[in-house]
């Protein structure tokens, strides 16, 4: 099937959102934005979970229970992600590589699941990774789930609202198409609020 011509440069702006975080997380380069290759220490436990001010919100062991603010720790498995039901503390809790990297890899697997999936799978069946390496491999399967089902939609199911039931946001009332839009957005600033805690945590060790 080809793709439908709108689709093609979403596909592209993912694409290329994903490599840049995946480059900023694991290495071992990243291109600069003008084609220089930057060298990448590989994201750490400890960085993974740093705490650079008081009261963050993060992922931990559901023995130790919710943080500061949080009511529920989400997710499957022996840790969680922090998290409060509407309406949500304000101002927001700052959050943690952890949390963002959490947060953006579970929206790709459930909206991949809501999209060609088997449109149940909810916040309580996305396993929560403990360490680094387990949130870098969690992020890259949602990222391929999701492409996958970007690849598989023809320009009626760009037109067609629910396409994805994603019952987390929007998805439900909104064409397709506005859906994928919102995902690339999603991956840009977490990609970019993430890139810039590796620069502090950096920062802070020097």
């Amino acid at each position: 099937m080809a793709t439908p011509p709108r689709l093609v440069p979403l596909l592209q702006q993912f694409d290329f959102a994903r490599e840049r975080l995946t480059g900023r997380l694991a290495g071992p380069v990243v291109d600069s934005g003008n084609g220089t290759d930057v060298e990448v220490v590989p994201l750490t436990d400890e960085e993974y979970l740093w705490e650079p001010v008081p009261d963050c919100w993060s992922v931990r062991r559901r023995a130790d229970g919710p943080g500061p603010a949080a009511t529920v720790l989400t997710g499957a498995g022996g840790w969680g992600r922090d998290s409060a039901p509407a309406p949500h503390p304000t101002p927001p809790p700052f959050t943690t590589i952890a949390w963002r990297l959490s947060h953006l890899s579970e929206l790709l697997a459930l909206r991949a699941d809501h999209t060609n999936g088997s449109h149940s799978l909810t916040r309580d069946d996305y396993r929560v990774a403990a360490d680094a390496a387990g949130a870098i491999a969690e992020f890259d399967a949602g990222a391929t789930a999701w492409r996958e089902a970007l690849i598989g939609a023809d320009d009626a199911a760009l037109n067609t609202v629910g396409h994805s039931t994603y019952p987390h946001g929007s998805d439900p009332e909104d064409p397709f198409i506005d859906t994928v839009w919102w995902v690339n957005q999603e991956l840009l600033h977490h990609g970019a609020e993430i890139a810039l805690l590796r620069d502090l945590f950096r920062a802070r060790q020097r």
